[in-house]
């Protein structure tokens, strides 16, 4: 009761919460009166003085070895029953049964059939009678008598069809696309405190950024509603569900920087949040990409070792977001706490925000004792990220038709993203143009202040036909002019 009342539960409550039977009592009792007589001589009286007006009976249940045979499958004679449960202390009476006045399988022996009643020793709480009662003895039978000598029963007919779950298929297939991309999944605990998750602000925030109102919708931050504390935590460390999955992963990379240089990890798993409706916590899941180290390990071959920056982050991202067929997605600038100012976009998918991404705080690299090395990081809610992802997607043939390639070089403001002028080469160009690739970025005084010159590469090729030069250069006039009406591109020559 106290520990009900006071919700404090303890290795001492548990054992008591199981039972323990009066008649141990008379044991204790005889042991030690035993050990007296040994260590201080004397002899033991005769007899115990009991008030025990009622004593409680032990539970029996009845059993047969046709029971032995419909819940275990094999076939084992009642006096092999009876020495097996006699074993474990259990007191066994052998007996008969009028098949007529029961409900018992029908055994070899006609209209008549074993009948063992077993009674279970007091230290038996577990042991109730009635049907469960039947199972806990099968149980002990099957353990005693050995699983691995218990024969194998193919199904008499076949399992009826399964109702498949599309968010775990999604999350299966986005695991593996992950792995096959280099990241190693990690699983982490669910259980922090708040100053551990604070870590994943920058300090100037955690001072100042509450007090002005920011917007932290879409990214889990800690400290912005109440945690769902613990009524008896192990650990001060470990005393509260997390909010955060970033700082979960965050520590892991730290831990890991410490023995090797070139880090990329992912986990899947749920924050616990409040909920609208009763005491228990929503359990959101989240995905959260961390990257950080040189792009490979030096050796030989002479492989690139500058520092993975935010492109390698959004190549991960594009990758997996493809690899689910979802392809209208597209980057926005973003503002979040946690993330690098000029070095942060939203990830959408349509018009929908799935999640955020980009170069992390230095002072949040700093929190975790992490090198002056860029620390890259994305996090996806994944309930919008499944409801994104479609079940059918279209599958185009291999065109058997030659491409034609050709490069167009155009100059914009600085301000514009190169990712709508994909778009609108894309539009444009329709299904004839087949590949459009970004190859350079210039910035110069040949082009003046406040423009960028962006080169693309872009490939026309027709299901159905050869196309000529004349047809390339028709399709490419359009762009350009498309692209001059829209952004006011010109065209470099």
């Amino acid at each position: 009761r106290t520990v009900m009342a006071q919700n404090l539960p303890s290795e001492a409550a548990y054992r008591f919460s199981r039972g323990v039977h009066p008649e141990l009592a008379v044991q204790g009792i005889r042991r030690g009166l035993d050990l007296m007589r040994q260590w201080s001589g004397g002899t033991v009286a005769q007899g115990l003085v009991d008030n025990y007006p009622l004593p409680p009976e032990a539970p029996s249940v009845e059993i047969t070895p046709a029971d032995v045979r419909r819940w275990l499958g094999i076939d084992l004679s009642a006096e092999e029953i009876v020495n097996i449960l006699e074993s474990l202390e259990f007191e066994c009476q052998l007996g008969i049964r009028d098949q007529e006045s029961g409900t018992r399988p029908q055994s070899p022996i006609p209209n008549l059939q074993s009948l063992i009643t077993v009674k279970t020793p007091d230290h038996r709480l577990d042991i109730s009678p009635g049907v469960v009662g039947v199972a806990d003895l099968m149980e002990e039978i099957a353990r005693i008598y050995g699983y691995d000598r218990i024969p194998e029963t193919r199904m008499s007919a076949e399992l009826p069809p399964q109702k498949g779950n599309p968010g775990l298929e999604i999350e299966e297939g986005l695991r593996d696309l992950l792995v096959n991309l280099g990241l190693q999944e990690v699983i982490t605990h669910r259980l922090t405190s708040p100053e551990r998750e604070a870590r994943v602000l920058p300090k100037t925030w955690q001072v100042s950024g509450l007090q002005q109102g920011q917007s932290m919708e879409k990214q889990d931050l800690p400290g912005l509603e109440p945690y769902f504390e613990l009524a008896n935590p192990i650990s001060g460390d470990r005393s509260v569900l997390r909010h955060s999955l970033l700082d979960s992963v965050l520590e892991i990379v730290a831990r890991n920087a410490r023995i090797r240089e070139h880090i990329a990890l992912f986990e899947i798993g749920p924050v616990y949040v409040s909920s609208e409706n009763g005491d228990l916590p929503d359990e959101p899941k989240r995905l959260v990409i961390a990257l950080t180290g040189p792009r490979a390990l030096p050796d030989w071959s002479g492989a690139d070792t500058t520092p993975m920056d935010f492109f390698d982050l959004k190549g991960v991202v594009d990758a997996a977001l493809r690899g689910l067929h979802l392809m209208d997605m597209s980057y926005e600038p973003a503002t979040y706490p946690s993330f690098h100012p000029g070095k942060c976009s939203r990830v959408l998918v349509g018009k929908n925000q799935i999640g955020v991404m980009g170069e992390l705080h230095p002072q949040v690299r700093e929190n975790y004792d992490l090198p002056e090395t860029p620390l890259l990081a994305a996090e996806f809610n994944m309930e919008a990220f499944i409801e994104s992802v479609s079940p059918l997607f279209d599958v185009t043939s291999i065109p058997s038709q030659p491409p034609i390639l050709e490069d167009i070089a155009i100059i914009v403001a600085e301000t514009l993203p190169a990712a709508q002028i994909e778009a609108m080469i894309r539009q444009t160009g329709g299904q004839v143009l087949t590949g459009v690739r970004l190859f350079d970025v210039f910035r110069g005084e040949q082009i003046g202040a406040g423009k960028k010159s962006l080169a693309y590469s872009l490939t026309y090729q027709s299901p159905d036909r050869t196309l000529t030069d004349k047809d390339a250069a028709k399709l490419r006039n359009k762009i350009v002019r498309r692209l001059e009406a829209e952004f006011g591109a010109q065209l470099r020559g």
